[in-house]
């Protein structure tokens, strides 16, 4: 999908970016841009939002043994029991 720069302002930006950063094409400049941006809003989200997918699929997985040992299951894992 296509993406048009109708903004004169915009474009020039876009120009000024690809001309700063070196990249070969404005579309390479933006994408770089945004990947930029999206990470750092990705940070900017509290823990809790950030860790939200992941303790969705901790609990799709069911409820955890309270009596699981790590500590033995590793070691039995290699051969140190």
């Amino acid at each position: 999908m296509a993406l048009f720069i109708r903004d004169a302002e915009v474009d020039a930006l876009a120009e000024e970016l690809r001309k700063l950063t070196k990249a070969k094409t404005k579309t390479e400049a933006v994408r770089r841009a945004l990947q930029t941006q999206l990470a750092e809003a990705r940070r900017a989200l509290p823990l809790k939002d950030r860790l939200a997918r992941s303790k969705a699929l901790a609990d799709a997985m069911g409820p955890s043994d309270p009596n699981f040992d790590m500590k033995a299951y590793t070691d039995d894992m290699w051969g140190e029991a």
